[in-house]
């Protein structure tokens, strides 16, 4: 899919592949939540995106080598999507986001506790959540530390913790 740029800032190119509402929402729930079909990302958004925008988002995410899609074993007409090297490497940068937005924007506790968790693990802990991203969406040896794992307790703790309304 070829793309006419606005310029050749490093700033400016990032954004025309992920500057958009959707685009890091998708990749937040495919590294976070592990939801790797469209049903899963259709049903299970926060945010309650729209089925056309979807599947707009994960074509142009595919398109742009940020996600991979292979079809489900047991489905023929649905896939299965991964996350690449380089949406793996975005690790930190939505660790900042996070924070950034944990500091400035006052977000739901339970929505922020793995936020809280990446951003006072640092450096170490995203390096280590991005080599069980690299187990889980590119094969490779599964780490012995389950970051994965600690950020979905510590959030489902924070959704059990939850006052009902």
């Amino acid at each position: 899919m070829p793309q006419t740029r606005r310029s050749g800032c490093p700033i400016n190119l990032t954004l025309e592949q992920l500057g958009d509402r959707w685009s890091l929402i998708v990749i937040r729930d495919v590294m976070f939540g592990n939801r790797r079909t469209y049903g899963d990302l259709l049903e299970k958004s926060e945010e309650g995106i729209a089925s056309n925008i979807l599947a707009s988002r994960l074509k142009s995410l595919t398109a742009s080598g940020l996600l991979t899609r292979r079809p489900d074993p047991h489905h023929r007409q649905k896939g299965i999507y991964s996350l690449t090297e380089a949406a793996i490497q975005l690790v930190p940068v939505l660790a900042h986001m996070a924070a950034w937005g944990r500091r400035h924007l006052h977000p739901s506790k339970e929505l922020s506790v793995r936020a809280e968790l990446l951003e006072k693990g640092g450096p170490l802990l995203w390096s280590a959540f991005m080599d069980e991203l690299r187990h889980l969406h590119l094969g490779a040896p599964r780490p012995a530390r389950s970051v994965f794992g600690e950020l979905q307790a510590a959030y489902e703790k924070a959704l059990a913790h939850k006052p009902h309304r």
